[in-house]
């Protein structure tokens, strides 16, 4: 394998791979529903990756040094060949780490077929157990049952799948779920991630006031359970963890806003029609798939990633004060596009 390095001496080492950019949900933070509504132009089914072309760009990466594969979307789940897609990835290119980002809605189905196929991990996203909020934040209303969400989740916990949630926090909307939250997951044995409310995209509202700080959310949560910090499990973690003293699991932290982590992020982002992406507020992506389909060889291919990656400067949440400061904005391209 190589060992790739961006101008800031970063490894290319993890993988977020969009199979689709369509979801069920409108979640306000993502994708909202006054914009991605029925008459948006998604991507025609022709220029998504198929499964072949999606594998033959993967093995490039593998080659780069990718050690950590996350299949995501849009929704994920709504592309009947993910768990045929986790099967190749760990059998064919040996991918260690196989991970999947689901809003559980499709997840009770699914999680025999992903359990079969070798998946190692699973994040579900979930904002909040009370009917009424996770119906506003999941964007579906009444048709959108927090119930069905959990299902899914027993479904796979039961099954041996590792399960995280992942919880977006907003003040106002739902930070009050937070004791709770926390207390369900850890009743389930189920590690429970905060997010930042993030500026991702250029439709999701986002204002400073709306987010919750992860120092605050671990100081509430240690004030009814007492918390200690974890070492980092490896380079470039994203999460800040913390264990509960008392045994019973632990959480971790995604403050991007007000702790970013931009100088140790070895992570890179391919679109589902092909585009290399080398940050997540990033504007511009790299056309693999294009490349591919004009008849580039292997060699070529990684040629291509070899210059995007070795010449990559991102570090947009180190650079987010002085925009604010500055009055400054940045068209980002859309979370749902490259799977958050």
């Amino acid at each position: 394998m190589s060992d790739l390095r961006d101008q800031y001496a970063r490894p290319l080492r993890d993988l977020r791979i969009s199979v689709t950019d369509r979801c069920n949900f409108r979640c306000p933070y993502c994708m909202p529903a006054e914009v991605f509504g029925p008459g948006y132009a998604f991507l025609r089914h022709s220029q998504f990756m198929s499964l072949a072309e999606l594998l033959r760009i993967l093995r490039q990466f593998r080659r780069a040094g990718v050690e950590k594969m996350r299949i995501t979307g849009g929704e994920p789940l709504l592309r009947p060949d993910v768990p045929e897609l986790v099967r190749r990835l760990k059998q064919e290119l040996g991918v260690p780490d196989v991970a999947l980002t689901t809003n559980g809605w499709l997840l009770a189905r699914a999680a025999p077929a992903l359990r079969a196929a070798g998946l190692d991990r699973l994040n579900v996203s979930l904002d909040s157990l009370h009917p009424e909020t996770f119906a506003r934040m999941s964007g579906g209303g009444r048709n959108l049952k927090v119930a069905r969400v959990l299902q899914g989740i027993t479904a796979a916990a039961t099954l041996g799948l590792p399960v995280k949630i992942n919880m977006v926090v907003q003040r106002g909307v739902n930070d009050g779920d937070i004791p709770e939250m926390a207390a369900w997951a850890r009743a389930n044995g189920f590690t429970l991630r905060f997010i930042e409310f993030m500026d991702v995209g250029n439709y999701n509202g986002w204002c400073r006031d709306l987010v919750v700080p992860a120092r605050e959310i671990v100081a509430r949560l240690a004030a009814l359970w007492p918390l200690e910090p974890c070492s980092p499990a490896y380079r470039g973690e994203v999460a800040a963890r913390y264990r509960y003293r008392d045994g019973r699991g632990e959480i971790g932290l995604i403050s991007s806003v007000t702790e970013p982590f931009c100088r140790d992020c070895h992570r890179a982002r391919l679109s589902a029609d092909g585009k290399l992406y080398t940050c997540l507020f990033a504007s511009t992506g790299w056309n693999l798939l294009g490349a591919l389909r004009s008849g580039a060889s292997d060699e070529e291919l990684f040629s291509y990633l070899n210059r995007v990656w070795s010449g990559r400067l991102d570090r947009y949440s180190d650079e987010r004060a002085e925009l604010l400061a500055r009055h400054e904005t940045r068209r980002k391209i859309e979370m749902s596009y490259i799977g958050g």
